[in-house]
Order: structure tokens, then C-alpha cells, then sequence
């Protein structure tokens, strides 16, 4: 080969060498942000990158832990961040371990609490997030929420048990040690010490009042006294990766939500006859047909979305309640809010491989007509109620076909507190007075809803 040909080759080559070299560069992934979301139900890991990841993992034992190799990876300050984002408070991961296993493969070593059933799953780029590699650390054995709902209440009512003795205990003491529970008018004949040490039936102290009494009297004919247990499920909206609508100065609807849902459990569980059930109670992610499912394995008899979404317009204002429609939405902009709110499990994330979506389809398509006729009852008594605590974005129950919505056998209302985008509303939603008086408005439609339509029987009672 001569000099100049030998020269056109080598040159051929070197370029070929060089972009490979750059390709290789192009591919190597960048760490965007490495995120932990713990919680009672499972803990889920997050790590967000420039470019696309694979994975390969094990769970090796003794010590027991999961062991997951990311290729396409090299060690970084966020990598290593992972080892301080795991509280000591996690229920499953008990630390992380993370190191340069191979070139350009991290291996990641959790340590873990209790047996796990892990599901790892790879996510494309969505709403403001990029590629995502998630790791999910569920039990292996799921816990029965409707047994955890039972124990709850066994706990509130032995309390309230221990609560009355306390005060009566007290009340005894007092008069033992010579102080009078009430004065004695002047001139009085004082009884002898024995009949004092005896406390009179008016000076006992009242046992904890558990609840106030009904805002409203139930209409004429409705059943006033509710003869079970009643379930109500309350549904905080988005939550861990889906941090659903943020307003202008950075409140996140997942947030405020989250906050408005213990409310009002705390209020509705101080109803005598009344238990509240969460699908989230902390910051995490929880799939649309999961808090659908959750609400139907405690056989809940109500399902209340709490929801501060935001519009197209930061003028945009006042609360809704939407109930599910079967014929298409009754405006363009309860399409509009629908369309957002089912495409929460795109942003939050869900492993469509473990999901069975002909059965998914099934049970999200069985909404019968009398649910959707109760929903609306359900739907006016709260619209009307929270009403009084604000203006209305319209005044009737709108409709639209909300995924969350569609349990078959439970009336289901969707709230709207305010909208988040509005700066004034978005104002609101941080005031703790708002809020309170949100929790008893709805807390008051829920009761005057049961005092109009009572549960029927059930049967595996609480």
C-alpha cells in the first residue's frame, strides 16, 4: 500500500475510533436527582437521569438485602447522596450501599428491615421528569386495611375508656384530700364527711365528648341513628413522585391535600358510628386503581377525592364537586380536569407489567347507574355545604369521567377546594382557618348525605 493510501486508511480509522469514542461519551448517563419516598405500604427509590437506564438485581440473604447492579453508570456525589436520603424511620431499608461494581456499571446494596417483594421498573420522560429507574419495596405479605381499621378503632375507643377514668379518678382524689368539687351556699347544712366523700351524680365529670352533635336535624322520616360501623374513604390526591398542580409561589396540591385529608379523618373518626380510612396518609404515590381498590377492601360506603387543581387561567376560582358521568362531561372544562387527573399515574409512575389491565378495565368499567345516582346526592349535600365556607366555581355537581371515580359499588364525589393557580386561592389553601372550616363542611355534607340515605346492612360487620 503506498504512503499516501496507507495514510487515507489510518486516517479512516482514526476517525472511526474517535466516533465511537464520542458516541460512548453521548451514552453515558448523567444522574439528575436521586429521590426516597418512604411509607407503611411500601418504600419507593427514585433515580432520575439524562438517558435511558437497565438494571439486573437479586435478593441475597443473610444479612437479608437487594442487590441491583444500573449499567450505563458511573459513581457520583448523587449516587453517593442515596446513602444519607434513607431515614432511620423506614419501615423496610435499614441503609444503602453504593459503589463502582464494574466500569460503567454501579452496584446499589439496600439493606433490608423485613422480607421484601421489590418490583424495579423503568420510566420514559413525562410532564417535568426524564428518564426514571424506580425501585419499589413492597411487604411480602400485604397488610389487611380493614383489620388495621378495627384495630384503630379498638385503640380510639380504649383511650376514651382510659380518658373517662383519669377524670374520674381525679374528680375522687379531689374530694379525698378535702377539696370541694363545687361551694356550698352560705347558711347550707354541711352533710356528714362520709356523705361528702361521695361524689352526687351532678358533679361527676362528663365523660370526652366524642363528637358535637348533628349541625342540622335530619329531614322528617330519614333514620337519624346510624345501626353500624360506617367507613368513609378519603382520598388525598397525587402524592410522592406526582406532586400534582403547584401554585404560584410553589404550594404543591399534594401538599395541601394531604393536609385537609387528616383533617377531616381526625374529624369524621370523632363521629360516633364513624370510621375514616386513607388511601395516602404521607407523601407518596399511590396508582388511581389502587385508591379505587383500597376503598373496596375496607368496603367503604363512601369515597371522598380531595383535589386543588389548577386551570389554564390563573383567574380561575372558587370550590367544584364532580361526580363520574357515563355520558361524556358536563362542560369543557370538567373534561379538561378529568383528562388531567387520570394521567396522574403517567407522572407518578406506574409498573404496567404487574398490572393485569384487562381486569383493571373490567372492574373501572362496571360503574352502575345507582352509583352515580348516589354520588350526586352525596355530591349536592357537600357542594352545598362548602358553599358556605367560599364561592362556588358552579353551582351544581358537575360530571366528567374521573378514573378514581369509578368504583362500581361506592358513591364517589371528587372536591375541588379552591384552585391552587389562583394566587388568592392559593392564599387560602395555606390558611389553617380555611382549612378547618373546609374539613367541617364537608364533614357536615357527609353526615346530613348518611342522615338522608342511612348504609344499608353489611355483611362482614366492624
Amino acid at each position: 500500500m503506498s504512503s499516501p493510501s496507507r495514510r487515507r486508511a489510518l486516517s479512516r480509522m482514526g476517525a472511526l475510533a474517535l466516533a465511537f469514542g464520542v458516541r460512548g461519551v453521548v451514552q453515558a448517563a448523567s444522574i439528575i436527582a436521586v429521590r426516597v419516598w418512604p411509607a407503611d405500604e411500601y418504600t419507593r427509590i427514585t433515580i432520575e437521569s439524562d438517558a435511558a437506564l437497565s438494571q439486573h438485581h437479586f435478593i441475597a440473604e443473610n444479612p437479608s438485602r437487594l442487590v441491583i447492579d444500573v449499567e450505563g453508570l458511573e459513581l457520583s456525589p448523587q449516587l453517593r447522596d442515596l446513602v444519607g436520603k434513607v431515614r432511620p424511620d423506614d419501615p423496610f431499608i435499614a441503609g444503602v450501599r453504593v459503589g463502582q461494581n464494574q466500569p460503567r456499571v454501579v452496584r446499589l446494596v439496600i439493606d433490608l428491615k423485613q422480607p421484601i417483594a421489590p418490583q424495579l421498573f423503568a420510566l420514559d420522560p413525562v410532564a417535568a421528569y426524564r428518564y426514571r429507574l424506580v425501585f419499589d419495596l413492597y411487604p411480602t405479605h400485604e397488610r389487611d386495611p380493614l383489620l388495621a381499621l378495627i384495630r384503630d378503632k379498638e385503640r380510639a375507643e380504649a383511650k376514651a375508656a382510659r380518658d373517662v377514668q383519669d377524670a374520674l379518678g381525679e374528680f375522687i382524689g379531689r374530694i379525698d384530700a378535702g377539696v370541694p368539687a363545687a361551694s356550698t351556699p352560705e347558711g347550707a347544712e354541711t352533710a356528714p364527711r362520709l356523705a361528702r366523700n361521695v361524689p352526687r351524680l351532678d358533679t361527676l365529670p362528663r365523660p370526652p365528648t366524642l363528637a358535637p352533635p348533628i349541625p342540622e336535624a335530619p329531614p322528617p322520616g330519614s333514620q337519624a341513628k346510624i345501626d353500624r360501623l360506617v367507613v368513609v374513604a378519603i382520598d388525598p390526591g397525587h402524592g410522592g413522585e406526582d406532586p400534582g398542580a403547584t401554585g404560584p409561589s410553589g404550594l404543591h396540591e399534594k401538599d395541601v391535600v394531604l393536609a385537609i385529608a387528616l383533617k377531616l379523618r381526625d374529624r369524621l373518626n370523632a363521629v360516633p358510628g364513624m370510621r375514616a380510612m386513607l388511601t395516602r396518609d404521607a407523601d407518596y404515590f399511590v396508582p388511581l386503581g389502587e385508591r379505587v381498590r383500597k376503598a373496596r377492601r375496607v368496603q367503604a360506603d363512601l369515597f371522598v377525592s380531595i383535589h386543588a387543581d389548577a386551570f389554564m387561567t390563573p383567574e380561575a376560582r372558587g370550590a367544584s364537586v364532580f361526580a363520574l358521568s357515563q355520558s361524556g362531561a358536563t362542560s369543557s372544562a370538567a373534561r379538561w380536569m378529568a383528562k388531567r387527573e387520570n394521567a396522574a399515574d403517567l407522572v407518578g409512575g406506574v409498573n404496567i407489567a404487574t398490572k393485569d389491565q384487562s381486569v383493571m378495565r373490567a372492574l373501572l368499567d362496571m360503574s352502575t347507574t345507582a352509583q352515580i345516582k348516589d354520588s350526586l346526592k352525596l355530591g349536592g349535600e357537600v357542594l352545598g355545604q362548602i358553599g358556605k365556607v367560599g364561592p362556588l366555581h358552579k353551582g351544581s355537581v358537575e360530571q366528567a369521567g374521573f378514573a378514581v371515580l369509578k368504583a362500581p359499588d361506592i358513591p364517589s364525589i371528587l372536591v375541588e377546594s379552591a384552585f391552587i393557580s389562583n394566587p388568592q386561592e392559593e392564599a387560602k389553601l395555606r390558611d389553617p382557618e380555611y382549612r378547618d372550616r373546609l374539613v367541617e363542611a364537608l364533614a357536615t355534607g357527609i353526615r346530613r348525605y348518611f342522615a338522608r340515605n342511612p348504609p344499608l346492612a353489611r355483611s362482614r360487620q366492624l
